[in-house]
């Protein structure tokens, strides 16, 4: 992946997590926007989010990505200028919720040996 790529990545990332921190901070609480991944010709992104909860909060997430993804574009656009603009696509990403897991898993390792 270029630096270029790397750093539309992390701008957008950053601006996606602000956006939605400030105008949708009620239904967004416990939403993570884990990673950004742009087309090299910056025509798509994939938007990878974490939701802490159960099925239901990842429905309910899944369900406010779709109301909110169009305004939520919008607001980006207005504060990052390309010369093409990516069309997000939001993903549920569940590798934080692996790796708690796995935590949780080692923790108990840990009580049973100590």
């Amino acid at each position: 992946m270029s630096k270029r790529i790397t750093r539309v990545n992390e701008l957008l990332r950053r601006e996606i997590s602000e956006q939605m921190r400030r105008y949708y901070r009620s239904d967004a609480a416990a939403i993570t926007i884990s990673e950004v991944d742009t087309s090299p010709d910056l025509r798509s992104c994939r938007i990878y989010y974490s939701v802490l909860g159960d099925e239901a909060a990842i429905a309910e997430s899944r369900a406010l990505f779709n109301k909110i993804g169009k305004d939520l574009h919008q607001r980006v656009i207005k504060t990052i200028s390309f010369k093409f603009f990516p069309r997000f696509e939001f993903i549920y990403d569940p590798s934080l919720e692996r790796g708690a897991e796995i935590l949780n898993l080692l923790d108990e390792l840990d009580k049973e040996n100590g």
